[in-house]
């Protein structure tokens, strides 16, 4: 979690010293990935819980050293993905 939280807190200020923003450009910027992060989340989690019946483990994700627990730390990854999205929009809306 730590390491997501990183993630979205660099994103949003790479993204707000690139674009030469003040220090409200750069409160707005964290909000919108930190919300954008969150729900990149909320959607890997809903999905898992979709597919864990299916998988047939023998007790929890972690513990088990299945291929699925590595693809979600990959999937996570992606989360910087949903981190953008936002400030692609707010972005759009302050020019």
């Amino acid at each position: 979690m730590l390491i997501f939280v990183l993630v979205v807190l660099a994103v949003a200020i790479y993204e707000a010293w690139s674009n030469k923003r003040g220090a409200l450009g750069g409160i707005i910027n964290v909000l919108a990935a930190a919300f954008g992060g969150l729900v990149a989340v909320a959607l890997i989690g809903m999905a898992m819980q979709a597919m864990l019946p299916y998988l047939h483990l023998e007790g929890s994700l972690a513990s088990s050293q299945h291929a699925l627990k590595y693809i979600l730390v990959a999937a996570i990854a992606i989360v910087v993905l949903g981190s953008w999205m936002p400030l692609w929009a707010v972005n759009r809306f302050r020019d």
